[in-house]
């Protein structure tokens, strides 16, 4: 659903040739509607290759006409948040599960918010969902705000080995592919930075708390720390988010010790080899000047998370600069790893 925005392209040329998934079904509004996707995308095709040969003649369909959906095993949204807060419902009420990439649902009470590498566990929820609802098959899944992956991971491993983060201060640097096409003007970004996007920095303070929760009595129960300030602001590059990081532990880890807690880090995707999976979630640079967008927002198939200059804060115990493919990890390809995630897992 969405198909033709720019996350439901990434969407279409990331799935091409995937070993688990395969394109049947692309949905997107009434204007696109009965077109074949290359006609409905014609001249505004946004990724760096060709429309994959198995959906160029695929019909696109009116993601209202659910019915047309009904024979997919499951659909990934890519959907403006206002559109998808009431068609993802209908979908999952008719049966067909939703892995979300918009933020109509994250902070519904029982819908999980997932980072496959963090809390795998919140797909637990899954059956009480359906139950609260009436749904037999169908349910909801979605993924966080692009920018956190920048610094969730780093942060999570940390916590894993008994570091728990009392207090973050974050300054985002998000690329203007996070505003999609066609985006921030260029007359407004070039020889500048805008220190506004908008609901962001509440996004970015408010998500991490539900991820770092925990199921409670048929709901959610957001976890109390750690406080969160964040800055969020947009500049020229085309892909990357950057997060400049000051954090406060319960207890000061080494520096040593952090850049072996990273480097050794691996999760539920990396156990479970999904496809999409980076092979090491966390790279952690030795230079000075690293990570940068352009030279580290493509590693491991754009899907893990590099970080850099970690060193001691004057007014906190350690800070550091994380870097995520915004539209890989933060947008499509975060959605395909929690759909690989879910199938493992049997909920597809």
């Amino acid at each position: 659903m969405g198909a033709t925005g720019m996350v439901g392209q990434k969407y279409i040329a990331l799935l091409e040739k995937h070993p688990w998934f395969d394109v049947s079904y692309l949905a997107a509004s009434e204007r696109s509607a009965g077109k074949s996707y290359k006609e409905a995308v014609a001249n505004r095709w946004h990724m760096d290759k060709d429309i994959p040969a198995n959906v160029r003649d695929l019909m696109v369909e009116n993601a209202r006409d659910i019915k047309k959906g009904e024979d997919c095993d499951f659909v990934f949204s890519a959907l403006d948040s206002k559109t998808a807060k009431e068609l993802e419902e209908k979908y999952a009420e008719v049966g067909i599960p939703v892995v979300s990439n918009a933020s109509a649902h994250r902070h519904t009470d029982d819908v999980p918010m997932i980072i496959p590498e963090i809390n795998p566990d919140h797909a637990d929820i899954i059956p009480i969902q359906q139950k609260n609802r009436g749904w037999e098959k169908g349910f909801i899944v979605v993924k966080p705000n692009c920018s956190v992956q920048s610094y969730m991971a780093p942060l999570h491993a940390l916590l894993q080995e008994g570091y728990n983060v009392e207090e973050l201060i974050i300054t985002t640097l998000q690329a203007v592919s996070g505003a999609g096409h066609p985006g921030v003007s260029s007359w407004d970004v070039i020889d500048n930075m805008i220190p506004y996007i908008s609901g962001e920095e509440k996004k970015s303070e408010l998500e991490p708390l539900k991820i770092w929760g925990k199921i409670g009595d048929g709901k959610f129960e957001y976890a109390e720390k750690p406080k969160v300030s964040a800055h969020c602001n947009r500049i020229a590059v085309l892909d990357g988010h950057t997060a400049c990081v000051s954090v406060k532990f319960d207890k000061k880890p080494e520096k040593d010790e952090i850049i072996r807690i990273w480097r050794a880090f691996t999760a539920e995707p990396q156990r479970l080899r999904l496809p999409t999976a980076p092979e090491k979630p966390i790279i952690y640079r030795d230079e000075p000047n690293r990570p940068q967008p352009r030279l580290d927002r493509d590693v491991d198939k754009g899907m893990a998370v590099t970080c850099g200059r970690l060193r001691e804060c004057n007014v906190f115990d350690w800070r550091f600069v994380g870097l995520s493919h915004n539209t890989v990890r933060g947008a499509a390809g975060g959605g395909i790893l929690n759909a690989e995630l879910l199938k493992a897992k049997g909920y597809l």
